[in-house]
């Protein structure tokens, strides 16, 4: 072993003490979905909120392959979509290619409410940030790219 990989005590302590900040960062990030969930409709889960964001980003999409992309059992997906269907955030389209299948779809409110979300959203990240340096923010998303680059 290389004294290169032997992780200094120092290094160590300032690791543990980005995990906790990333943690306190998720936690916050968790409560800040539940909300925006809530602000479309108070019955509205944050995991329909993802599945919203994600047919938005994606296009319609099978529920099979919307489960492989979330990672979660088509019976998940199942669940979650029946409420947004009810409050008329998702629809249904026939497959054209297999006329067994069907994809779903955000409807034009769901896009709408979305985008009041990313506007209130990009609004709050905009107070947090707006007295930081320039510099700040260039290295903030330098590191936020690192960290994000496996």
């Amino acid at each position: 072993m290389s004294e290169s990989d032997v992780e200094k005590p120092e290094t160590s302590a300032m690791i543990t003490e980005v995990v906790e900040e990333l943690n306190v960062l998720a936690g916050s990030i968790r409560a800040s979905q539940r909300e925006a969930a809530a602000r479309i409709d108070p019955s509205l889960q944050a995991f329909g909120l993802r599945i919203l964001r994600l047919l938005v980003r994606n296009g319609p999409t099978h529920a099979s392959g919307l489960a492989a992309l979330l990672a979660v059992d088509k019976s998940v997906i199942s669940r979650h979509t029946k409420p947004l269907c009810r409050l008329g955030l998702l629809e249904t389209r026939p497959d054209p290619t297999d006329g067994r299948a069907h994809f779903l779809a955000v409807t034009p409110l769901a896009v709408a409410k979305l985008e009041e979300l990313r506007a209130g959203d990009t609004a709050i990240v905009h107070r947090r940030l707006a007295s930081w340096t320039p510099e700040d923010l260039h290295e903030l998303a330098r590191l936020l790219a690192k960290l994000n680059t496996p």
